[in-house]
């Protein structure tokens, strides 16, 4: 039985929509995140903050999540506390994308068969939605913020372009144009549907 991480790492959430609170709005992001996580049945989820987060991490944590303290708001450190959890695979994930279906965290595991590294794309200038990789982590992995790292980006470093598999795409609300793309008819996301009032 492969053993997997799933783990939301708490990155900076630099903008909100007219009238809510910057604070309140990441808060309900990663909360919605946090809310799918708990719910998986072929991996365990997990949180994954600096020190200056982790206070938001306890509040919204499920009982028995597992916390990393990481140093940097990067995913090499979660891979890291992943290895010495004797996890076989993990995952790195915004916790800025409050929608997102258990389907596409499956297609971003599913490549780990035969691949180093799968990433899903965050949206158009938004870096990276998730990564994952089979524990431990390549030596080549160099690591990045998700909002920097790239397929491109990473198979620089790769042996061969092909130990990066790209996965579909899932949009990080980081703008207006991300917020006018959110389906209401979504199940999911309670949190953040409350702050925008519905």
């Amino acid at each position: 039985m492969v053993r997997r991480v799933v783990a939301t790492l708490l990155v900076p959430v630099r903008w909100s929509p007219p009238g809510v609170d910057l604070s309140a709005w990441r808060a309900a992001l990663a909360e919605d995140v946090v809310d799918l996580l708990a719910r998986l049945s072929q991996a365990e989820g997990a949180i994954a903050a600096t020190a200056d987060d982790l206070k938001l991490a306890e509040e919204i944590a499920w009982p028995g999540m597992r916390i990393y303290e990481v140093p940097t708001a990067t995913y090499l450190p979660v891979l890291a506390a992943a290895t010495r959890d004797g996890f076989d695979q993990a995952a790195v994930i915004a916790a800025d994308a409050p929608d997102v279906p258990g389907m596409i965290l499956g297609k971003l595991l599913r490549p780990l068969e035969n691949k180093a590294v799968a990433v899903a794309p965050g949206g158009p200038g938004n870096g990276l939605f998730g990564l994952a990789t089979s524990l431990p982590a390549p030596d080549w992995l160099v690591d990045h913020e998700l909002d920097d790292a790239t397929a491109q980006v990473l198979r620089r470093n790769a042996p061969r372009p092909g130990d990066v598999s790209s996965t579909p795409e899932w949009r990080r609300l980081r703008g207006a144009a991300e917020l006018a793309s959110l389906d209401p008819a979504l199940e999911g996301w309670e949190n953040t549907r409350a702050l925008l009032g519905g």
